[in-house]
């Protein structure tokens, strides 16, 4: 018996930023789809697809890491998380209040790896600017209330609290995706 599709959001870490890791969305879509993908779709030029695939998330991560460097040479991590993950995210979202009013100083940090117990505390320790970062289940929020350019918690400096590969998007990118999947379900 065949797996039934699923939708999934993936985040590509690091591309099309300061010049650097560039991957046209065309492109890189029309690979996703050519690895098994259907109803491949991108948000912005920072690497954030939705898709259907009957794959599980690890074997996806994997396959679309292989493609895209053989595609386009470059080493780029990919975390892929399903629809059901998705919808519990903005429930466990701490930081509800902010994220209404500066949706884009409070953003949803996914680990490729099982984060550290105490990786929110690792990186409160490490905060200098009143950030505030809060571990639910797989997923850290953070709120950066005067900005994220300045932190001192750069994807460096999570990858190492977390003991995992991270990758960040604002809370307008997490509801944008939302709606994405939400949108493929009535149909």
């Amino acid at each position: 018996m065949a797996s039934q599709d699923s939708t999934y959001v993936a985040f590509l870490r690091g591309i099309n930023v300061g010049g650097k890791n560039k991957i046209p969305m065309a492109p890189l879509r029309e690979l996703v789809a050519a690895h098994g993908c259907e109803n491949v779709d991108s948000y912005i030029q920072s690497g954030n697809l939705i898709f259907t695939s009957a794959e599980n998330a690890v074997a996806l991560e994997s396959a679309i890491e292989k493609a895209i460097t053989s595609e386009f040479g470059l080493s780029i991590p990919v975390i892929v998380r399903d629809a059901d993950a998705w919808s519990h995210y903005l429930t466990a979202n701490p930081f509800a209040k902010e994220s209404a009013e500066t949706p884009n100083w409070v953003q949803l940090l996914l680990c490729k790896d099982k984060p550290k117990p105490d990786a929110a505390d690792a990186m409160q320790a490490r905060a200098t600017r009143d950030e505030r970062i809060v571990m639910v289940g797989d997923a850290l929020f953070a709120h950066f209330p005067k900005g994220i350019g300045p932190s001192k918690l750069t994807p460096a400096v999570m990858d190492r609290c977390t003991d995992s590969i991270v990758t960040a998007r604002n809370w307008k990118t997490v509801l944008q995706m939302k709606q994405r999947i939400d949108n493929r379900a009535a149909k």
